[in-house]
């Protein structure tokens, strides 16, 4: 599961200058419940960031209403379920994600972490994408839903509620992910403290 995400001003100058592609990527953090705009790679467009909105609306959608149920997409079931089943890929840029680690079984006290790759470099999330026409506005919005799958190695301690993760995209798969192949997740993955209290301060304004 992967709800929130970031992508800091120095990665995104890095993607800007190290990765083969044109336009200016999205710096923030992001709280995928606010469903803000963030930058992404289709295959129709594999060398130009481009802007989408983070929880999937599926083409037949009547409204917006189940928008925060499709933040992820299980890798697993998704070429099944109907909001997913017709998407296209994207991948979603990133250099770090926020999970909470459960210190009890109920989860009343939790440790916050933030993940990065262990070697800092910026990545991409595996994504599914759609085109929905909103009928109140009048326009076209491009939404996407970030694929998770089993959490590996650091991931089983830090998500032990779910055990899931994102599907993070290793550079030399980015194309074979989005014509049509699934690939084995990036799990050297890099986890530091971030709030003792586990509390969502950090996401409020």
């Amino acid at each position: 599961m992967c709800f929130y995400s970031a992508l800091s001003a120095s990665g995104a100058t890095r993607i800007k200058n190290e990765w083969d592609v044109v336009g200016e990527p999205i710096s923030g953090n992001f709280n995928g419940f606010e469903h803000p705009i963030t930058s992404v790679l289709t295959a129709s467009n594999p060398n130009q960031i481009l802007s989408m909105e983070w929880g999937l609306l599926p083409h037949w959608a009547q409204d917006r209403s189940f928008q925060k149920s499709t933040l992820n997409a299980k890798g697993e079931t998704c070429e099944s379920k109907p909001s997913f089943k017709e998407a296209q890929r994207c991948l979603v840029l990133a250099d770090s994600f926020f999970e909470w680690r459960w210190l009890d079984v109920k989860g009343k006290q939790k440790q916050k972490f933030e993940l990065t790759l262990s070697n800092q470099n910026p990545f991409a999330f595996a994504g599914l994408y759609d085109k929905w026409w909103d009928p109140h506005a009048q326009r076209s919005v491009f939404s996407y839903a970030i694929v998770t799958t089993e959490a590996q190695g650091i991931m089983r301690e830090i998500h032990n509620s779910k055990l899931r993760m994102p599907l993070i995209v290793d550079t030399a798969d980015h194309k074979a992910w989005l014509h049509g192949e699934w690939i084995n997740p990036v799990s050297d993955i890099h986890a530091t403290p971030d709030d003792a209290s586990g509390q969502l301060s950090f996401w409020t304004s």
